[in-house]
């Protein structure tokens, strides 16, 4: 099983009109209804892989039910959500139809007691000794949680031995990367703010200092760059993708959750991420992939570096 987290989760909830026009009436031609927060993206795409996945953080109020409404009818999903007295967020995706863009209006998560962070760590530890052969922390946090949280769940995961991966942002990616998680994947923006450094390979290294067993870097269109023990390697797709990127980042992090899982050697990991990532960019619903496209893209992925000499 493996176990994702998402402190600050939603119910997304998309709207396709004919064109987007500010301050104008508009009629929706679609809507799509369905889990959000970056651990229940990952969660989809691992079980879409074949991957047993449980996943938790906090739901609560009308949506909190839909929320789990949702994840009951997910195959290889295990709903295991800490309630909270607040409403679960939503997200607002208002789709462009005529030019493809995308425009997000993302709700405040519903603040969470001392109380109720307790009541999740506790039920975070639990899960972890059950047998959860990798964790992911996914996101951002809702108010109320302390702003070290992750850095937190990451020592609860290394005392338990379970590999854990980190996905967030400014302070609390900051003091996780302290805490020393197995796998830090920031996006270039994220890499710049934690290191202070705009260029990849000197940014990389730099987040792997500051306590990180291993960085794996988005870098947008160039693929992804991972700074290991083993090695380093960079890998790209293997052609310019076009579409929405919506949810390409937490493909990205379900490819790397289940290659280590598999344990698959880094540069397959590398090739794994960064197919689903642009599987995902190119299939017509947001945050999915076409296991065929997948598959395709996969064995067309360039992956170049070298590794550590022994």
């Amino acid at each position: 099983m493996i176990l994702t987290v998402t402190l600050n989760a939603a119910l997304d909830i998309t709207y396709r009109v004919p064109a987007l026009t500010p301050h104008a009436s508009h009629r929706v031609t679609a809507v799509i209804e369905r889990p959000g927060g970056k651990g229940l993206n990952v969660a989809r795409v691992l079980a879409a892989l074949g991957h047993d996945v449980t996943v938790t953080g906090f739901a609560g109020g009308d949506t909190g039910r839909v929320l789990h409404e949702h994840l009951s009818r997910e195959p290889r999903v295990t709903d295991a959500l800490v309630p909270v007295e607040g409403a679960t967020r939503r997200t607002l995706a208002i789709v462009d139809a005529k030019t493809g863009d995308t425009t997000q209006l993302n709700e405040p998560g519903a603040p969470v007691s001392p109380a109720e962070w307790a009541a999740f760590q506790e039920s975070y530890e639990d899960l972890l000794r059950r047998g959860a052969a990798a964790v992911a922390l996914c996101g951002s946090l809702p108010p109320g949680v302390p702003v070290g949280a992750y850095a937190t769940l990451v020592r609860a995961a290394r005392a338990a031995k379970v590999p854990v991966l980190l996905d967030t942002s400014g302070e609390a990616l900051r003091r996780g990367v302290a805490a020393r998680p197995d796998i830090v994947k920031p996006n270039a923006d994220e890499l710049a703010e934690l290191t202070g450094s705009h260029e990849p390979a000197q940014a990389t290294r730099d987040a792997r200092r500051r306590g990180a067993h291993a960085v794996v870097a988005s870098l947008g269109a160039e693929g992804l760059r991972a700074v290991t023990p083993e090695g380093t390697w960079q890998a790209a797709p293997p052609t310019r993708v076009r579409g929405n990127p919506t949810g390409a980042g937490d493909s990205a992090v379900a490819g790397l959750l289940s290659a280590l899982v598999e344990e698959l050697p880094w540069p397959d990991r590398l090739a794994r991420a960064v197919a689903l990532s642009a599987a995902t960019v190119e299939s017509p619903v947001a945050g999915e992939f076409v296991p065929s496209t997948y598959e395709d893209l996969l064995a067309r992925v360039a992956v170049t570096g070298e590794a550590t000499a022994a």
